[in-house]
């Protein structure tokens, strides 16, 4: 008997997820010096990680014979006070792709079916597929999702909604008052979840304070990924109604996220000044890399987030020459967007080289 006869049948059928390329892997393969290579595929913040976490998180160190925080409870009272709601309200994951994969946990089955837009974040549907669901992909509207379109697709068979606020590919958002309208809209059966892992990144976000004492089946997810510069210790988590919340600890694996991402997390929260001069930092680079795509002449997508997506004709190829320069981007062509690539924003220098290695990779 081969294993592969063991094995549940989906999983011979699942997709998998493809990370954008660590820099240690792409030295290895073309030979380059690890040092003079720059990573901006993967959204990560290039000024590294908040000065309080990194303290927070060396002082840990200390401890790491000791099992975490089983409840993330420091954590998690110190998000509560910051979104105005109660501790049981928010649950700690690792990594938000973690709580989508709970929520799978939570509400899927075969049969069931999950909204989402495409191109968004693949992971939704990849949990969807996990978990012998349906995924309905509404394609975007000039690159922002289609809300009508959206709730149009919901069928008494539909568990779950994703909206990513801004979107991953494409850097887009929709407004936030016409977004908490919408989810205002669901039918009772319908559990959405907002995704704002770039949320850091805009001047406003909505405040949700009030729709869970109005009775919605709402779920929003957060990163100490992005802004914070955690992305190593994967800490995410969302924020939901209580009973939803609880539901969501139900499933949680126990000690799900490590003391050190704790401790780096705690200490981020209140790192405002970290979070103002990224945001900063971040302007100025859309500045430097939109007049640098305008003068190379590629078409952009205007973007919220620290990324935009570049239509370079042919984006495996263009990412495969820029590699051999030494500067990681990320190809789409997962998300059905062969012809592009998705470029993070990184340090003035990091955007110079970038600009210089795709004219290069153009010019080819």
């Amino acid at each position: 008997m081969k294993l592969t006869d063991l094995v549940n049948p989906s999983v011979l059928t699942q997709p998998v997820y493809e990370p954008g390329r660590p820099i240690e892997d792409v030295a290895r393969e073309l030979g380059l010096d690890p040092a003079g290579i720059i990573k901006l595929a993967s959204n990560e913040n290039p000024l590294g990680t908040s000065p309080r976490a990194l303290a927070a998180m060396q002082r840990a160190l200390g401890q790491s014979n000791m099992y975490p925080d089983g409840g993330c409870i420091a954590l998690r009272e110190r998000l509560a006070q910051r979104h105005k709601v109660e501790a049981g309200q928010i649950v700690v994951g690792n990594g938000s792709n973690e709580l989508i994969e709970l929520l799978g946990h939570v509400f899927l089955r075969p049969g069931d079916e999950v909204v989402m837009g495409t191109p968004a974040f693949i992971v939704y549907k990849l949990v969807t597929l996990l978990f012998g669901a349906t995924p309905v992909e509404v394609p975007l509207t000039n690159h922002v999702h289609d809300l009508a379109a959206m709730s149009a697709a919901i069928t008494e068979r539909t568990k779950l909604v994703f909206l990513p606020c801004p979107n991953n590919p494409t850097g887009t958002n929709n407004d936030g008052a016409e977004v908490k309208a919408w989810v205002a809209t669901m039918p009772p059966h319908v559990v959405v979840v907002v995704d704002e892992a770039y949320a850091e990144y805009l001047e406003e976000s909505p405040d949700w304070t009030g729709e869970w004492s109005a009775g919605r089946k709402l779920v929003i997810l957060r990163t100490f990924s992005k802004i914070f510069g955690m992305a190593a210790q994967r800490v995410g988590y969302a924020c939901a109604g209580t009973e939803l919340a609880g539901l969501l600890q139900r499933v949680r694996q126990p000690f799900n996220v490590n003391a050190i991402g704790q401790a780096g997390a705690l200490a981020a929260v209140d790192d405002e000044d970290w979070v103002t001069a990224c945001q900063r930092a971040n302007r100025a680079g859309f500045r430097q890399v939109e007049d640098g795509l305008k003068r190379l002449g590629v078409v952009y997508v205007p973007s919220v987030g620290n990324f935009l997506l570049a239509n370079v004709r042919d984006g495996r190829a263009v990412f495969d020459r820029m590699q051999r320069a030494g500067v990681v981007v990320r190809p789409v062509g997962v998300y059905g967007l062969p012809e592009w690539v998705r470029i993070t924003i990184g340090t003035a220098e990091q955007n110079d080289r970038m600009l210089a290695a795709l004219e290069a990779s153009l010019a080819t």
